[in-house]
């Protein structure tokens, strides 16, 4: 009981908003249209809708998942999920330098406002207008 508490709200609004703004490791909801509620929460480790979605089914009995964000980082983070486990990988390739030249450019700029001067004449020997820092 000493991590845990309830909050009365004057509107389901204000319930919503609290509620995002705290991002609760666990999110009950039990309303009329329990639903449609929950369609309109976005900050939340899990969310158990309904009379019957007690907090510690989810923990114990039907999963969904017992490893949950706390301290607020629902805002940002799910729970961990077999997605946690994935290699992501980004990749890009840049065949039309003319059509190019507009990212070359911003990254020029952008580089030079984060201070990354090496990153800036990288960009500048992709550039078709630019003479590179290194040239002058």
């Amino acid at each position: 009981f000493r991590q845990s508490f309830a909050v009365h709200c004057e509107s389901l609004d204000e319930c919503i908003v609290l509620s995002d703004k705290l991002a609760p490791e666990h999110l009950e909801i039990h309303t009329r249209d329990a639903h449609a509620v929950a369609k309109r929460c976005g900050n939340y480790g899990g969310i158990f809708i309904g009379e019957g979605a007690a907090e510690v089914m989810g923990d114990y009995g039907a999963g969904p998942n017992h490893t949950l964000p706390t301290g607020g980082t629902g805002r940002y983070t799910g729970g961990l999920s077999v997605f946690n486990f994935l290699r992501i990988r980004t990749w890009m390739r840049i065949d039309d330098r003319e059509a190019s030249q507009g990212c070359v450019h911003d990254s020029i700029v952008l580089a030079r406002c984060e201070g990354l001067e090496g990153h800036a004449r990288a960009a500048e020997s992709r550039s078709l207008t630019v003479v590179p820092a290194y040239k002058k």
